[in-house]
């Protein structure tokens, strides 16, 4: 009996797939001028709305290894746009904040970024961004359970 394949015109997992490298392709195209790669600017947004998050949680919220995150933040450190303490304040993580040229680091990259997603989003009404938005909550939930 043969198994039954996945048809690629019609299959969503591959439409997301295809959705998340256009994207991916699409944000790198606007942050590598401003020196930047996607984990970078991942750092950043994350060290904005969230300040203080230690290296393994940022390495979870921009999917990277929590080495990758280290060396990344090693050096953010050096070009002084974020800032951490030199001793834990309590246990072993080094909570890390951005500085002030972080925070005018982030604001050129998100309009970038920004950009992007107006881009993306286009051709769809209102409706039909919240509806899609539901919906890959709603994915990525099923997924997670």
């Amino acid at each position: 009996m043969a198994q039954e394949r996945i048809d690629l015109d019609t299959s969503l997992g591959y439409l997301l797939k295809e959705a998340a490298s256009a994207l991916r392709q699409a944000m790198e195209d606007v942050l590598r001028p401003l020196g930047m790669t996607i984990t970078h600017y991942s750092c950043l947004e994350l060290l904005a709305q969230r300040p203080g998050l230690s290296n393994s949680e940022l390495a979870r919220g921009a999917f990277v290894t929590r080495q990758s995150m280290n060396v990344l933040l090693q050096a953010l450190e050096q070009d002084g746009v974020v800032e951490r303490p030199d001793a834990p304040p309590a246990g072993r993580a080094l909570p890390t904040r951005l500085t002030e040229k972080g925070r005018r680091t982030l604001d050129t990259a998100s309009a970038a970024v920004r950009s992007v997603e107006q881009r993306m989003l286009a051709g769809m009404t209102d409706a039909e961004q919240a509806a899609a938005l539901r919906a890959l909550r709603s994915m990525v939930q099923a997924l997670r359970d």
